[in-house]
């Protein structure tokens, strides 16, 4: 199984950022997915889930309105599009895939808002 995030990289307060996250060795469209981000000195907490098909979504209060998780499960990709940045998104953000006992982790991509 393999989980490999990209797009991470420094932005300036209020840019953009689009992650994504290709998986293998699992069949991508059978599990929900999710994203979670770990600042610096805090703990890793779950910033956005997609359902399997992508119908349903769910964000966390600190970037709902800001962030839009995806998926294309052709591509056995998933994404995450960060808009409207502010410094406090610093973090290193993670994909998941988990399903009953199954629960895997990319490795990470960092992600740094300053000016």
């Amino acid at each position: 199984v393999q989980l490999v995030e990209s797009g991470g990289g420094l932005v300036q307060p209020g840019g953009s950022l689009r992650l994504s996250c290709a998986a293998a060795g699992f069949t991508f469209n059978n599990y929900a997915m999710n994203w979670y981000r770990q600042g610096p000195g805090k703990e890793r907490e779950s910033v956005a889930t997609i359902s399997r098909t992508g119908t349903y979504t769910y964000y966390s209060n600190s970037v709902k309105g800001r962030f839009a998780i995806s998926r294309d499960n052709a591509k056995n990709t998933l994404y995450l599009q960060m808009n409207s940045l502010k410094p406090d998104d610093t973090a290193v953000y993670y994909c998941n895939a988990r399903r009953g006992n199954d629960d895997y982790w990319g490795q990470g991509t960092q992600v740094t808002v300053s000016s």
